[in-house]
């Protein structure tokens, strides 16, 4: 039995995809927190519904979604994925796309409702192989945070990190293992993986505004996937 993390971006789906295939009871959870992109919202549904049509056995294991609105997260955020600023490198090298804690505060909240629904895995799409270099996403990170809700909650959490060590073209490629052309047709043409929210234009890797960061890296790896033949 598994929690996702589930934005309705291109990592997230996957990674929902991936549960799907190994647990008998599958249930998701997003988060209102006053982002830009909050068109990713409204995907959703939209994902998930496509994802229960692709095979019997994910439509019977799908559960409840949750969504849980975390509006202070935004309140105290200063970047550019609360608020309508250019994208642009900050303080420590990092982009100010980041958003200090979220991460670890979705886990914390992911795993109080896991909590109450019996469910012991928790599975998020984050990465340090193709990611923006946000520490948050790094495995000590995920390790720490492991080990820090275990205590806390007195219990056995067990978070599933299937993207960690891979990069975008090889997270196309395992999108096609688990679901086929069906899957990545439906992360292509549902998927909202654009920092600004972007919903215009279609490309070949899927809707966005091409320019930003999470674009940029979105339609390199699919780019990378489609030439490898993987």
């Amino acid at each position: 039995m598994a929690l996702v993390l589930f934005s309705g971006g291109q990592d997230s789906t996957t990674c929902l995809a991936w549960a799907l295939e190994r647990f008998e009871r599958v249930e998701t959870i997003g988060f209102d927190y006053g982002q830009r992109h909050r068109v990713e919202l409204g995907q959703r549904p939209v994902l998930r519904d496509a994802l229960a049509g692709l095979k019997p056995e994910w439509a019977r294991r799908l559960g409840p979604d949750h969504v849980l609105e975390l509006s202070a997260l935004g309140a105290i955020s200063d970047t550019a994925l609360t608020s309508k600023k250019a994208i642009e490198m900050g303080e420590k090298g990092l982009p100010n796309t980041f958003v200090p804690g979220r991460n670890l505060i979705f886990l914390t909240f992911a795993a109080a409702l896991a909590y109450r629904r019996g469910l012991k895995r928790i599975v998020g799409g984050m990465c340090e192989t193709d990611f923006s270099g946000y520490p948050d996403c790094r495995d000590d990170a995920i390790k720490a945070m492991q080990v820090a809700l275990n205590i806390g909650m007195e219990s056995r959490f067990v978070l599933e990190t299937p993207l960690m060590w891979l990069d975008k073209a090889r997270t196309w490629a395992l999108a096609r293992e688990l679901g086929g052309d069906g899957l990545v047709e439906a992360i292509v043409e549902h998927s909202a993986t654009c920092y600004l929210g972007e919903r215009g234009e279609r490309h070949a890797w899927g809707h966005g505004c091409g320019q930003c960061p999470a674009c940029v890296l979105r339609a390199e790896g699919f780019e990378k996937w489609k030439k490898s033949g993987m």
